[in-house]
């Protein structure tokens, strides 16, 4: 018996509808091209219910002679370069709207600017995953495996974003990023005292600051003021909003964090809009001026020639109060869970357990010991049995 022939759903030349983006297209003749339909307004006809008028752009498109069989591909005359220049006036829109990060825009120039200068005028229908991969070994500087991931990522980010909006397929399709590798450097509290020990007031309570609360340095905690604060009956809370995730948390502070707050609030009163964390100049600090604080300050303790204090960075004070909310290093040895440091440090539960809770995670470990009957020991029975049980046992 023969197969039944399989029904279009739509005839050839007709709009439809991509779930995928929710917008309506049309295929040139003679090609696999997929085309944006626009109202008379330029904008994107979305929407399932909108047929009728993505039909009749696809009329005005008919009649305006811009449907003829056999077009040149979309990608014909868009090069690398472009693609990455469009995605970076993205970049420059985005941050002045607010809604994306200057570091993040910073990055993708330095980034894309270089990759632009190995094949930036290579068309996009030749390039390779295997030039980005020949691109990234030519940095023999780029040894760390998250350097890698945050290059793909950004390349990724810009030629998807051009096939979204300009229609040009993208080459790098199934190009896989290095896996993310968890995070667990952390300062004993002897490190901590050499430390703070080491700088000036203004560093010194800045990094105290970042270790007691958890907060992204600059991101976050370098953006505090005095409006964020607020006092209750159980002590000070901060209302903490991030660029990197565009949320706002709110969380507990430490008493030794909120008496110092106090103290920095006297200078930065509420409604003056000073941050309460700044640098000896008075101005807030910044990921460029903490980095090369952080720097110099690990050369003059010598830690600059150690194998794992080289490693660390202002960003190793966040991953401190992770290893001590998890230990119970505030709380007489009892960890937090997963999801009540996810919340405080404004990752989700998924993320604080890939970076921090498969090794410092005390309730997650335990129920494995358990597991195996090497868990905690049952009560002694020569401690004193409740009452109840003692009114039982009479």
């Amino acid at each position: 018996m023969g197969r039944t022939k399989k029904q279009r759903r739509n005839p050839h030349g007709s709009a439809w509808h991509w779930q995928q983006t929710d917008c309506w297209y049309y295929t040139l003749p003679g090609t696999k091209r997929r085309v944006s339909l626009y109202d008379e307004q330029g904008e994107r006809i979305r929407g399932k219910q909108n047929r009728e008028a993505a039909e009749h752009a696809l009329a005005r498109a008919r009649l305006a002679g811009e449907i003829q069989g056999n077009s040149a591909p979309a990608d014909q005359d868009w090069i690398v370069a472009r693609v990455c220049s469009e995605y970076l006036q993205y970049c420059e829109r985005s941050v002045k709207s607010g809604s994306m990060s200057r570091g993040h825009r910073d990055t993708s120039v330095s980034f894309l600017n270089d990759f632009c200068g190995y094949c930036g005028a290579l068309p996009v229908a030749e390039l390779k995953k295997s030039h980005v991969q020949t691109w990234l070994e030519a940095h023999a500087g780029w040894k760390s495996q998250a350097t890698h991931r945050s290059a793909i990522a950004i390349i990724l980010a810009a030629f998807n974003r051009a096939e979204e909006l300009q229609d040009v397929p993208s080459p790098l399709k199934g190009l896989k990023k290095p896996q993310s590798q968890p995070r667990l450097q952390s300062l004993s509290p002897e490190e901590e005292r050499i430390l703070l020990g080491a700088v000036e007031e203004c560093f010194r309570n800045f990094l105290f600051a970042a270790i007691h609360t958890g907060l992204r340095p600059f991101c976050e905690l370098a953006k505090i003021t005095a409006d964020h604060v607020e006092l209750g009956e159980r002590g000070m809370m901060w209302r903490v909003y991030s660029s990197k995730t565009k949320k706002t948390r709110k969380i507990p502070i430490q008493k030794p964090v909120a008496e110092l707050v106090k103290k920095l609030m006297l200078t930065a009163p509420r409604g003056s809009g000073k941050p309460l964390f700044r640098n000896t100049k008075g101005n807030p600090w910044k990921r460029m001026t903490g980095v090369v604080r952080y720097l110099s300050l690990k050369k003059k303790l010598g830690w600059d020639l150690d194998p794992v204090r080289s490693k660390y960075s202002c960003y190793t004070c966040r991953h401190t109060f992770a290893h001590r909310m998890l230990s119970g290093y505030w709380n007489d040895g009892v960890g937090c869970s997963i999801e009540t440091l996810a919340e405080l440090i404004g990752d989700t539960p998924a993320v604080a357990y890939q970076h921090y809770g498969r090794e410092w995670a005390l309730s997650y470990q335990e129920p494995l010991w358990a597991a195996i009957g090497v868990g905690k020991k049952a009560q002694s029975p020569n401690k004193q049995a409740s009452p109840a049980r003692r009114k039982k046992a009479r």
